[in-house]
């Protein structure tokens, strides 16, 4: 079964969006819009004018309507969609909003702050019959793809590894966050993982460590082994305070197979060996997915053009928040979780926090959050 929404049938005209948030991240995603042909920048939404208008200005077009309201602003421009790039917070009010006025939303990872207000989310979209999508801008990586082609050779997977190793000096937030390696950046890495795997988590047993050249207030370090709805292992390790030989932002991979390997550094072509190829190196020549938020961007047109189910439709995309929250309540507590025990008491508090009467009977039809999330 797949979550309906609304599609835009193609009329030859670019997709008309406005987008939110005119940060850093919000210039990235203003500057691929504008490269689309697929789209056309209507405008742009800030509760911040003077930031809104810079940004219209940085893309050299300083007369581009801005406003404060998302809502309001598309209804103005004749918008037909909302690229929701606020920060964490503001995720689930700004989405909400969109998707009440009739709007699908193309919005930054994570899907919400918490899985509580994700399942929120999930239920507005069922609720308005709108597509919302997640960004998850890691997965448009044609490398990957190859990756996981070529995973198909090697039989049954038993164990894929992530070694993610950077030292970058960010400075503001993510210097005082309590978990800034598993809340900032890991989701990337988890969510990879179950699209190589085709699977979803069953349980973690996660630990997290701060070197003491750490120049973070949080953890920097973690190491998280999951145990995936196939039987398979996905063993992640990572730190943000190990400067030299560091790895690639997507990080270094192997898949371990019954009939060989594959290895990808993350930057190159991936490699595989088996019993009838010996380091053999994958073209990444098959399926060309596009390239981060790009590729997410032109997911989300053809599946409003066309109804096809994207790789970020929000159902889809929840699993990759829970493997974080879990990892995290994992470390906290010193135990292993399962994953069915906490996206359920996610469900119980989502149902008792929904303040909007639709939302909430669309949560209470679900008969249970694992069955509503992988009906999808």
């Amino acid at each position: 079964m797949s979550t309906p929404f609304a599609t835009i049938p193609d009329d030859g005209t670019p997709l008309r969006v406005v987008v939110v948030g005119a940060g850093g991240m919000g210039r990235a995603w203003l500057n691929t819009v504008e490269q689309s042909p697929e789209v056309e920048l209507a405008g742009i939404v800030d509760l911040d004018l003077d930031a809104a208008r810079a940004a219209a200005a940085a893309i050299g077009r300083p007369d581009l309507p801005v406003g404060t309201v998302t809502a309001a602003l598309a209804a103005d421009v004749g918008a037909r969609a909302v690229i929701n790039v606020t920060v964490p917070a503001a995720h689930h009010p700004v989405t909400t909003e969109a998707l009440s006025a009739g709007l699908p939303v193309l919005g930054e990872k994570p899907v919400a702050s918490t899985v509580v207000q994700g399942l929120s989310l999930a239920a507005a979209a069922e609720l308005s019959g709108q597509l919302f999508m997640v960004s998850q801008s890691r997965r448009y990586n044609r490398q990957l793809f190859e990756a996981k082609r070529l995973a198909a050779s090697l039989g049954s997977v038993g164990i894929v590894s992530a070694e993610f190793f950077k030292a970058p000096h960010f400075g503001g937030f993510r210097d005082a966050m309590d978990h800034p390696l598993l809340l900032d950046m890991a989701i990337h890495q988890f969510d990879m993982a179950r699209f190589l795997l085709d699977a979803d988590p069953v349980s973690v047993f996660c630990e997290e460590y701060n070197p003491s050249w750490s120049w973070y207030r949080g953890d920097a370090g973690a190491s998280a082994i999951f145990e995936m709805t196939g039987g398979e292992r996905f063993v992640f390790t990572g730190s943000w305070c190990s400067p030299g030989q560091e790895t690639s932002w997507n990080a270094s991979w192997r898949i371990s197979g019954e009939h060989g390997t594959v290895l990808w550094d993350g930057d190159n072509d991936p490699t595989v060996e088996t019993a009838e190829s010996t380091g053999a190196t994958g073209t990444a020549g098959g399926q060309d997915p596009g390239q981060e938020i790009a590729g997410s961007l032109r997911d989300f047109v053809a599946a409003l053009r066309t109804g096809s189910t994207p790789m970020g439709q929000v159902h889809r995309n929840i699993m990759s928040l829970v493997m974080v929250e879990a990892a995290v309540l994992s470390a906290s507590t010193g135990t292993r979780v399962s994953v069915d025990a906490l996206l359920e008491e996610s469900y119980r508090q989502a149902i008792l926090e929904e303040r909007d009467p639709g939302a909430l009977e669309v949560l209470k039809s679900w008969p249970s959050a694992r069955t509503a999330l992988s009906a999808r």
